[in-house]
Formats: structure tokens, sequence, C-alpha cells
């Protein structure tokens, strides 16, 4: 059981962090400075919001999100590692791997010179892992809340042998109307059609979206921006460590069967926009390296 004093003893530092326990049972870290206010989950070291001062969530969290320990969250920026969507070889392995529902340890906590808060977990020993993935690893992912909201995912190899990992922050953003958005930095790009049988395909000209969409588009390596007119903001992705975008969006009828997107037109509010090592873009590490994923999400208004 987590002790909640404990934590807030020690890493509640100057104020800006405090920790809590919701009714679910989440162990949840409650950023609060003059930049920005954030939710940060223990379990899955899982960004559920992030507001820049003065401004609307720019991070979609599902009204239908199952919050208990052991359960995927819906919304944020939910971690897939060390795979991403179903495992390769096995069905009955969890999807987007076993990093997203562990229960992470906070390593540290601090604030930057320009105010912002920072926050590092670590992943601990996960009992299953090593029937699921037996490498010898350490994974950290840093965590700045300011007027951005930055991501950092470390991935060490402890072991002897080189190992293979698929990684993506999977973040879920706020828009005002999915159908009125347009996202750019994927134009002339090849990508993987997923509900077309994984057929290679080219992006002509800025992404709109009015249908289900999944998408893992290659050679990305570019900012991403999300238009939003509606909210008259810009979000921009920039990112490190990652050669491939994948876009989501379940539509009306994925929605209704996934069962916590919490009503049958939440999916008009949100666009995923992951920053991946997915596809030929899985990353190698070697013995006493290290792979790191790092974002930038920013909001920007003319």
């Amino acid at each position: 059981m987590t002790d909640i004093a404990a934590l807030n003893a020690r890493h509640g530092g100057d104020g800006a962090i405090a920790f809590t326990q919701d009714a679910g049972g989440l162990v949840l870290a409650e950023v609060a400075n003059a930049q920005a206010r954030a939710t940060l989950a223990l379990q899955g070291a899982q960004l559920t919001t992030w507001s820049p001062a003065g401004e609307p969530p720019v991070l979609w969290l599902s009204p239908g999100a199952i919050l208990r320990p052991g359960k995927a969250i819906r919304g944020g920026v939910p971690l897939c590692w060390p795979w991403f969507g179903a495992h390769p070889s096995e069905a009955a392995f969890p999807a987007h791997g076993f990093a997203r529902t562990a229960l992470w340890e906070v390593a540290e906590t601090g604030r930057r010179a320009d105010g912002a808060t920072c926050i590092a977990l670590r992943l601990p020993a996960v009992a299953e892992a090593r029937a699921w993935w037996p490498h010898a690893f350490e994974l950290e992912l840093r965590v700045t809340v300011g007027t951005a909201l930055e991501l950092e995912l470390v991935t060490r190899n402890t072991g002897g042998a080189a190992f293979t990992v698929g990684t993506a922050l999977h973040a879920y953003f706020a828009v005002s109307d999915v159908r009125r958005v347009a996202l750019h930095g994927l134009e002339g790009l090849p990508y993987l059609d997923k509900l077309d049988g994984g057929r290679r395909k080219r992006q002509s000209g800025p992404l709109t979206v009015a249908a289900e969409l999944d998408r893992i588009y290659l050679d990305s390596a570019a900012d991403c921006v999300i238009d939003d007119p509606g909210l008259a903001r810009r979000i921009r992705i920039e990112k490190r460590g990652s050669r491939s975008t994948v876009v989501w969006n379940p539509w009306r009828d994925k929605a209704a069967a996934l069962g916590d997107m919490g009503g049958d037109e939440t999916y008009l509010g949100m666009l995923c926009v992951e920053s991946a090592n997915a596809a030929d873009d899985v990353a190698t590490v070697a013995p006493g390296g290290e792979h790191r994923l790092w974002v930038r999400y920013g909001v920007e208004r003319d």
C-alpha cells in the first residue's frame, strides 16, 4: 500500500505537488504552479490532465474512464511499452505492453529554473513481466509541467544482450470538434492503414477526420500541429527519438463498442496523435545502452 503522507513529506517540495488517493484507489500527483496544472497517476506513470494557466484542458480524459488499479485509463497520455498494440506473437499478452497498468515509483521531484515542476518516475520490478518480456532493463519517465508539457521515456538495457522495444506516448488531445480540425506535419508521408489490412498509402495534404481512423505514419520526425479553429488554438507536438506517428480516432461504432468512452458523441472531442516507435521504427537497445523518446506539447494562439 502506498504511503501518501510519506510521499508528500519526501516529494512535496515547494508545495507545487500534492499526492492524493482517489475514491477508486489510484494514487495521484496533483501539480499546480504559476504556469499550469496537471494530474499524474502513479499507475502507468500516466498524465491524465494538463492545462496551461488560462487554457482549457489540452489532454482529453474520457468521462467513462475506469479509474481503478489494474485497469487501463482511457485518456491523457498512456505509455505503450515494451510493445505497441498487440504483442507480435502472443495474443494473450496485454495490449500495448505492461507498463501502463503497473504501479510506478516516484524517483525524484524538483523545480526548474523557469518555475516548471519536474517529476521522475521509475518502473520497479514487475513479477509478471519476466514471463511477458524476459530482459533486464530500467524504465524511467521524466515529466516537466509548465507552459509546455515535456515527457521523456528512457529505456536502459542492464543485461548482456540487445533487445528491441516498441513504444508510444499515446496522447489523447482535447479538440472542439474533430471533424473541424486539421493535423499538419504529415503531408506527403507514407502510412500503414490499419483499417485496410495494413496497406501502405501516402498522405495528401493536411489530415482531416471524417470517419474512423487508425494509421501509423512512417518517416515522421517533424513537428505535428493540431489546428483547432473552434478553440482558436494550435497544439504543437515536438519529438525526438521517434520516426513514427500514430493517429487514431475510434468514431461512433468503435467508441460505443469500447465501453469506456463515456457517451455517444465523446469521440468528437478527441484526437490521438502518438509519438511512437512502431512498425519499422522499433528501437534496438544494446547492452549498457539506452533509448530516449522525448516529446513537448505546447499551445499556440494568434
